[in-house]
């Protein structure tokens, strides 16, 4: 049986890329003006959403817990207007996370339980990592709900629970 510590990080990776590639999908069913729209300047754009989510992962989980340079310019997540095309936003969330995951390979549980500070937040690295899984994870449901909002269609992703054979298998 893995250790705790283990499946912890296994399970906070496969529920980023499972979040990432759904990501993906929805990126790949707009147009680059479909991504930056917003109804509003108090509201966030799908390509907003998704800087953010890259540069809260690359602060949390680069920085805090793999000790890369801070470089992040939170503000500036929500100040861009377009510019960036979905082939290039695809990209650096696909390699935001895949690095993370790098990084997420290798604490153990005494490294799980080492403070560090993010932001102004001095915390273990066990609830960075939470704190990340959570984080990706709302904002991911926003981007479902603008792609839903803009394409008019069902993204899919829980079609397969109306197959009476599904069961109670999925989380």
């Amino acid at each position: 049986m893995a250790d705790l510590e283990q499946t912890f990080l296994e399970v906070a990776g496969r529920r980023l890329t499972q979040h990432r590639d759904r990501i993906v999908v929805c990126l790949g069913k707009l147009e680059t003006g479909q991504i930056w729209s917003r109804d509003g300047e108090h509201e966030n754009s799908i390509g907003n959403l998704v800087l953010h989510v890259c540069g809260n992962v690359r602060q949390w989980i680069g920085h805090g817990v793999g000790g890369r340079s801070d470089i992040r310019v939170r503000d500036r997540e929500f100040q861009t207007r377009g510019g960036i095309e979905p082939a290039e936003l695809i990209e650096r969330v696909t390699s935001t996370v895949d690095e993370a995951l790098e990084i997420l390979r290798g604490p153990s549980a005494k490294d799980l339980l080492r403070m560090i500070q993010v932001q102004n937040y001095n915390i273990p690295v066990v609830e960075a990592v939470f704190h990340v899984v959570d984080h990706f994870a709302q904002h991911t449901g926003q981007i479902f709900l603008l792609t839903k909002h803009v394409t008019g269609e069902d993204l899919g992703f829980y079609r397969h629970l109306s197959n009476p054979a599904h069961g109670q298998k999925t989380p």
